[in-house]
């Protein structure tokens, strides 16, 4: 393994277009290697399928950025409030993180998720009615956007016109290059975010409904399960995990099957495999990528690798899920693929709680876009689309053509 770590690309579009020819290399050079990533932040990353499963349900690496060594990380969270966005169940371990999830679990089930379905398809053939007499569109701000921002704005009670709002506020706060953003600028989404998450914590206290964000806010006043931090924190996460990452699975989806039109012809004749082509899309070009973030709390071996304690672990999903010794052909996509254990939602404790949200969002989003816009196609070279650049991946635009058509009756 070498020394020196490798640097991953940020500021070349052909890396953003396609990392994983450099992947591939990652993987076979070792199953532990250092690495630059977005931010300029120095990381290990776990390369293959197996390593990868078992470091995500390995206590020793913490999903506490307290317990990183690298004080660039814990600079990139606001000041003034660091304190409340540390309590966010995404950033913390047993004992809080189990009381955590288990105040948001209900919403997310399997069940609960289902009974959506009727909105998420009433406000996906909205969006496409918008578009379809026109025969063309940008499928991320006109579509893939949209729709999840509606849907998790919906299920906490989110009003229409702010919406918008949180979304610029997420995007400045997100953003990765190959150096970390503009202090002062972040900072300053973070205090807007933080000031809006208040106010409408305070509205729903005064007006409570039937939405999430009314069950956590009794959670807080009446049953002392939360401090104010914390629902703030799982406010907040709510709203930017509750879209970010599947406006990336849509486009995504639709730009993997663009660029492989037999496997978009397939899909057209046999709709039934919408569920698996979703999760080969998770698998093949996944939204989250490289992977997730852990800190190690002690010195850890990996696959003969000793990494140190305090160091940055990212476990590849992005790199683990092409590993051919476990998905055979892993860089080749097949919708009909049969056993697609994937780590694009992660494992363990931490499994991604939307899951099923975004799993049924994009069957929907994916499905209908390929029902109603006949000779869908893409309105420019592919060499022409560009790529968020590092943590989370998607097309940035999707422009495309097709047959114009009417909205639904």
């Amino acid at each position: 393994m070498s020394r020196q770590p490798v640097l991953l690309p940020y500021s070349d579009p052909a890396f953003l277009a396609d990392p994983f020819p450099l992947y591939r290399r990652l993987r076979e050079e070792g199953p532990v290697r250092r690495a630059v990533i977005a931010g300029g932040l120095e990381a290990w990353l776990i390369t293959r399928y197996e390593d990868g499963l078992a470091a995500l349900s390995d206590p020793r690496l913490s999903s506490d950025v307290r317990d990183a060594s690298d004080p660039r990380l814990l600079a990139q969270l606001p000041a003034f409030e660091r304190e409340s966005m540390m309590s966010s169940m995404l950033r913390s371990d047993p004992p809080d993180h189990t009381r955590l999830r288990r105040l948001v679990s209900k919403a997310f089930t399997a069940r609960r998720v289902a009974g959506l379905r009727p909105r998420v398809q009433e406000i996906t053939d909205r969006l496409l009615d918008a578009v379809v007499p026109a025969g063309r569109a940008d499928l991320v701000a006109d579509f893939a956007l949209p729709l999840p921002v509606t849907v998790i704005g919906e299920l906490l009670g989110v009003p229409g016109d702010d919406r918008q709002d949180f979304q610029r506020w997420t995007d400045a706060m997100l953003v990765r290059g190959e150096t970390l953003p503009d202090p002062a600028v972040v900072n300053e989404a973070w205090q807007r975010m933080h000031a809006y998450v208040t106010k409408h914590l305070e509205t729903k206290r005064a007006r409570p409904g039937d939405d999430l964000l009314s069950a956590l806010i009794s959670a807080h006043d009446e049953e002392q399960r939360l401090s104010q931090d914390e629902l703030i924190a799982m406010t907040f996460l709510l709203l930017v995990a509750g879209y970010v990452t599947t406006v990336n699975l849509i486009a995504g989806g639709i730009a993997a099957l663009l660029a492989h039109p037999g496997q978009l012809s397939l899909l057209r004749e046999r709709p039934e495999l919408l569920p698996d082509a979703v999760e080969e899309f998770l698998r093949y070009d996944g939204p989250v990528n490289p992977g997730i973030a852990r800190f190690a709390r002690e010195d850890v071996d990996i696959a003969g690798v000793t990494i140190p304690r305090g160091a940055t672990v990212v476990i590849a999903s992005a790199i683990a899920d092409r590993d051919p010794a476990r998905f055979p052909d892993p860089d080749r996509l097949d919708i009909t693929r049969g056993d697609n254990g994937h780590l694009a939602f992660g494992h363990g404790i931490h499994y991604c709680l939307g899951a099923p949200l975004a799993r049924l969002e994009g069957e929907i989003a994916i499905g209908t876009v390929l029902r109603r816009l006949p000779d869908l196609a893409l309105a420019v070279p592919p060499a022409e689309l560009t790529w968020r650049p590092g943590g989370l991946r998607g097309p940035a635009r999707l422009p495309v053509t097709f047959t114009p058509g009417g909205p639904m009756a």
